[in-house]
């Protein structure tokens, strides 16, 4: 792969080549990118969907959104130091083409801005409760009528693939989605392959797939125009990662392991005391002794402690990136950025505290329950009218879930797949707060 096509300002529906050199510096294309996502309404409805507590009433835990934009920023900070780092080895990217090394920070943060935008209400959960009900629920009678890639979009239904949906799907009067640059969803898509083969090998890109059925022919342009490497794997064509992807996982990465157990502490999940112990691990080498010593407010601590995990693993994210930057180029480096940390003991440690204290706390048990419930009765409720409607069998109620609802999703749709993945979508595009709405008034429980 190379850097002038991985850096394609390239647009759905161009039909010139956009040249970063003639690109207006008050408004570069990659920034543009960044408001797109940030004025569209599927970001915003991420300001009520669960980071880490489902239908949380504390201000003190992080929503999608708040996630998504500490992301975006720790995004920045990461392609612009790779971005200077890259343009001093590929000086003609300066000279020659025009670019900068904001460049590389924009694309990043825009990525990393959107990377959460596809996920359903309650968490990944949702993701499961999606595909749980057409794997094992009642959505199951639905595999005879399609082809196993098709089933296999439901029955793993994947947050990053209905993403790249959100991003980049025509809509009536609106071609093409947001129309963000190819650099950009590039950097966005982190599981560049179909949902089948199903983890074809242990390569961090096979972990999940990127994008649905119907997305595939869009999908595939937008590899070929910034040269991703492909690869054939089980008579089915994967492609390598963008590289800047890394650098949106890192950023992924950073925020939730820190963010996420900040959030625990500030709870009461995880005992204060003891989560400062393993945070100071992280920051030994960077830590100011005399002015941690100097707050006496927990809070204050935390903040610092904070700040200085996240500054330290930004660095060193980068500086990996830097020393494996051919490897990445080629398509064969196969873990993520922070997997190569001198701190991966302590990360994991981390990690380990807030599986045990926050993601299985009852609380969240509870309401991930909760959520499967939810979730299972709309989809059920919505695919069931749809069926009746296309078989000529619809009854009074039918006809009523898709008069209060038939706009919001394609039941009327020749292609039974497509009505799926559409009821799919939109059930994805809730809220928790509207999901938990929905299901109570569908219950009868509040009118």
């Amino acid at each position: 792969m190379n850097w002038e096509q991985l850096l394609s300002l390239r647009r759905q529906g161009d039909t010139n080549k956009r040249l970063r050199k003639e690109q207006d510096e008050t408004r570069l294309g990659f920034e543009v990118d960044y408001d797109r996502i940030i004025f569209s309404s599927a970001f915003r409805s991420l300001q009520d969907k669960t980071q880490v507590i489902p239908l949380s009433k504390t201000s003190f835990v992080h929503t999608r959104l708040t996630h998504s934009l500490e992301v975006s920023v720790v995004g920045r900070s990461l392609g612009r130091v790779v971005g200077k780092k890259i343009l001093e080895k590929h000086p003609h990217l300066t000279t020659i083409h025009g670019y900068q090394f904001n460049d590389f920070g924009a694309i990043v943060a825009a990525a990393s801005l959107a990377h959460d935008i596809g996920n359903p209400p309650f968490g990944h959960s949702g993701e499961k409760a999606i595909g749980e009900y057409f794997k094992t629920g009642s959505g199951a009678y639905f595999a005879k009528d399609l082809t196993p890639k098709q089933y296999q979009d439901l029955k793993d239904f994947e947050g990053n693939a209905n993403g790249f949906k959100i991003l980049t799907e025509s809509r009536q009067g609106i071609e093409g989605g947001l129309r963000l640059s190819y650099a950009t969803l590039g950097a966005f898509m982190k599981y560049p392959k179909e949902s089948l083969p199903k983890k074809p090998t242990a390569h961090i890109s096979h972990k999940k797939f990127g994008y649905f059925q119907n997305e595939q022919p869009f999908f595939k342009e937008v590899a070929e125009e910034i040269g991703l490497i492909t690869h054939t794997i089980e008579n089915e064509t994967t492609y390598s990662r963008h590289p800047l992807c890394f650098l949106v996982e890192a950023a992924d990465d950073i925020c939730y392991t820190i963010i996420d157990f900040e959030d625990g502490i500030n709870l009461g999940l995880i005992q204060e005391e003891y989560a400062l112990e393993y945070l100071i691990k992280l920051v030994k080498e960077t830590i100011n002794t005399n002015k941690y010593n100097m707050l006496t407010n927990t809070a204050d601590r935390l903040s610092y402690l904070r700040a200085l995990a996240i500054n330290t693993l930004i660095q060193e994210a980068a500086d990996t990136f830097i020393k494996n930057e051919a490897t990445i180029l080629s398509g064969d480096f196969d873990v993520a950025l922070i997997d190569k940390s001198k701190y991966q003991a302590q990360i994991d440690d981390i990690i380990k505290i807030s599986v045990d204290k926050i993601y299985q706390s009852s609380e969240v048990v509870e309401k991930e329950i909760a959520g499967y419930e939810i979730l299972a009765t709309l989809l059920n409720k919505y695919c069931t009218a749809m069926n009746n409607f296309n078989s000529n069998n619809a009854s009074n109620y039918d006809q009523l879930i898709l008069k209060a609802e038939g706009m919001n999703f394609d039941y009327k749709n020749e292609d039974l797949y497509t009505r799926l993945i559409s009821i799919s979508n939109y059930v994805a595009s809730l809220t928790d707060g509207n999901a938990l709405l929905k299901f109570q008034k569908i219950r009868g429980l509040q009118v």
